[in-house]
């Protein structure tokens, strides 16, 4: 009996779905996209399915449980403790975005010897995400934000909810 029960990378699977913004796609481009095999990503959005996270066709994201499973869901689903110094690509509210909403002294960085920043290490949804980010700042911007959810305070919190479901809503599919 196969495991139906969600993977983070289920989540990244679906916001980069988002930053798609309508445009067709295959699972190949989304495997690509990703970083992750076509397999994976058949296996990552059945797993969706099941969870009501998309649609039957596994092509429409269903946008307000999306929001509401990322809002109040995430960080027990996929708890996040911030760990030691680490030189890093910054995430969470260390997001340039969050730059215009608080001034933090603490950085918080997903380990990567490539970036310059140095702060304290949050492990990425999944293994590949930085160099998916890299790849596209909406999906960068989108799984931040979903690190906020997984280890920020009350306000920043907010912040991310309302800016998460104003990026998905906004999304055009």
């Amino acid at each position: 009996m196969a495991n139906d029960s969600m993977r983070p990378q289920d989540i990244a699977a679906l916001l980069k779905i988002i930053t798609y913004k309508g445009k067709k796609w295959l699972n190949k481009d989304l495997a690509g996209d990703l970083f992750l095999s076509t397999a994976e990503i058949s296996n990552s959005l059945n797993r969706s399915m099941i969870a009501g996270l998309i649609d039957e066709e596994k092509k429409k994201v269903r946008k307000l449980a999306l929001v509401e499973f990322l809002v109040y869901g995430l960080a027990y689903v996929f708890p996040q403790k911030p760990g030691g110094a680490s030189r890093g690509m910054p995430t969470a509210h260390s997001h340039p975005f969050f730059s215009k909403f608080l001034v933090s002294d603490y950085l918080y960085v997903w380990p990567d010897a490539d970036s310059d920043e140095k702060g304290y290490s949050v492990q990425p949804l999944y293994p590949a995400a930085v160099k998916a980010a890299k790849k596209d700042d909406d999906l960068y911007l989108l799984l931040a934000l979903a690190d906020v959810l997984r280890i920020g305070k009350t306000r920043e919190k907010k912040i991310a909810s309302s800016e998460l479901k104003r990026l998905i809503n906004e999304s055009s599919h």
